[in-house]
């Protein structure tokens, strides 16, 4: 039973990452079609930055930590990629090249958005066999 808590909370973690990612790519199309300026919208992205690159590194040494070493593995690239961005400081959108950027910016969400629908259906399935298992005993 304790294993079916386990993906429930993975679960969850992984919607949080999925709105905050949403969120980011949402903000970036308001500005993209000129619905808000780049200051408020670059404003919205950097405030939710580092609580996705926080809330993966958590989810990433959850996985680590309950003996899931796929999943772990799984979450790696992204935890690499997001401490890679941080520690060269390139992790915040700046407000006056945002739209020289905003291409870029988008395609690195959507990136993200398809990589953690998987991670999501993957904990899905998981979340489904530990139920079913524990139902049979």
């Amino acid at each position: 039973m304790g294993d079916l808590y386990v993906w429930l909370i993975s679960f969850f973690f992984l919607i949080a990452l999925l709105i905050l990612i949403v969120y980011q790519l949402m903000c970036l199309a308001d500005l993209e079609f000129d619905y808000i300026n780049p200051y408020d919208s670059s404003t919205r992205v950097n405030s939710v930055i580092l609580p996705e690159f926080i809330t993966q590194g958590v989810l990433c040494a959850f996985f680590f930590l309950t003996g899931h070493w796929a999943m772990s593995l799984l979450c790696g690239p992204y935890l690499y990629y997001n401490v890679k961005l941080y520690m060269r400081k390139q992790h915040l959108v700046d407000v006056t090249e945002i739209f020289n950027m905003l291409h870029k910016e988008k395609k690195q969400r959507l990136f993200k958005l398809f990589y953690l629908i998987v991670l999501l259906f993957l904990c899905i399935f998981w979340m489904i066999v530990s139920a079913v298992e524990d139902h049979d005993d």
